[in-house]
């Protein structure tokens, strides 16, 4: 589907997917297979407000050897990551920030401890970003946590402001990151959102970076596939792709088109809002598998990122919850199931997908509030 500014039309082009990219040799599948059988989790999925933040070593080391997915170059990537947006800080251009006036009346944790918690349960994958204003207070747990750098996968972003200013303002901000955060590497580093007329020139910057080795692999995050191809025309040679574009993925928003496209380049989809902020608990679909497979609507939508070979972002401040939202790798869900999930996504989703899209690539740049630039033909399927 393709959407067009002109009376707020979509328009629909057929194309084929090609086949998607292929999982590592420690596959979902087989370590599902390995798993079933010996779960601890016993969970009800109608008390999962009640869940206890007790968990098993067994569980623990479960997560730290959880599957991967190979990038482009061999690299594996952890197919779960703790995310830490609005961990111990909201951002002031943040949706809810900007709805309360700037403030939260939710009392928040300090990302040190979140973060200090989620290594503790097992997470090896942090998802970080200049944006999300704590990448220190990041570095401050992993410092604390005694975890080997070399068993850590640490990606970071950066801000659409940074990417406006250019060369030496993203150089400056991978250094304050790289401090921040304590490395002197990062595993991977994204472009935020393709800011127009901005964004490929950023992109080759980060590409310079990783010769420098202080990035080992380059994606980006929120590209439709228009932006992508508008990479590939600037000369970004098949070496250089982006190996992960990062866009918000899950029942109510999947985009199966836009998907297949990028696996077919070889991309490997990163899910943000898998769990939809926890605004679908109580949808009766995620309810009723869960009751099947004595799991919580989180698990149903963890597992269903996670089957379909994207890599899974959730995160939590409560550690119960980092606890909950890891136990996707010990069942299955059957290709039915899976196919009524796929169907939850309603055209309206998309639409609404379509006018965030139009109103973030210029978030927080002199451009903010308006559709300069701004692509007003894209796939939004």
């Amino acid at each position: 589907i393709v959407a067009t500014a002109m009376l707020g039309t979509i328009l629909c082009t057929a194309s084929l997917p090609k086949p998607s990219a292929a999982v590592s040799s420690r596959t979902i599948a087989s370590f599902v297979a390995s798993s079933i059988g010996r779960s601890t989790s016993s969970s009800p999925t109608t008390t999962s407000h009640n869940m206890m933040s007790t968990q098993t070593p067994e569980q623990k080391q479960s997560l730290i050897d959880c599957p991967t997915i190979p990038l482009r170059d061999g690299t594996s990537h952890p197919a779960i990551g703790f995310g830490t947006y609005k961990v111990g800080f909201i951002p002031a251009s943040a949706s809810s920030a900007v709805a309360s006036g700037g403030t939260t009346d939710e009392p928040q944790r300090t990302a040190e401890d979140c973060v200090t918690d989620a290594l503790n349960s097992g997470y090896r994958c942090l998802e970080c970003a200049e944006f999300y204003g704590n990448e220190q207070e990041v570095g401050k747990a992993i410092k604390a946590s005694g975890v080997p750098r070399e068993d850590l996968f640490i990606c970071s972003k950066v801000w659409t402001t940074t990417i406006e200013k250019g060369d030496d303002a993203i150089r400056a901000q991978l250094e304050k990151t790289l401090s921040d955060l304590g490395t002197d590497y990062v595993d991977l580093y994204l472009i935020h959102w393709p800011v127009p007329g901005k964004h490929v020139d950023a992109y080759k910057t980060v590409l310079d970076l990783k010769k420098e080795g202080k990035v080992k692999n380059v994606g980006v995050s929120n590209y439709a596939v228009e932006d992508y191809k508008e990479l590939l025309s600037a000369g970004i040679t098949s070496e250089d792709k982006p190996v992960v574009n990062q866009i918000e993925i899950n029942p109510f928003l999947y985009r199966k088109n836009t998907i297949e496209y990028f696996k077919s380049e070889g991309v490997v989809m990163q899910s943000y809002r898998s769990l939809r902020d926890g605004k679908a608990m109580d949808n009766l679909t995620l309810i009723s598998l869960g009751e099947k497979y004595n799991k919580s609507p989180a698990q149903i939508l963890g597992r269903w990122c996670v089957q379909h070979g994207f890599v899974y972002v959730p995160k939590s401040v409560k550690i119960e919850r980092m606890v909950e939202n890891a136990q996707v790798f010990d069942f299955e869900l059957s290709e039915e199931e899976m196919a009524t999930l796929d169907a939850l996504t309603t055209s309206d989703a998309f639409e609404t997908f379509f006018g965030l899209y139009k109103k973030c690539v210029n978030r927080d740049t002199s451009k903010d509030g308006s559709m300069e630039g701004v692509k007003t033909d894209i796939t939004i399927d």
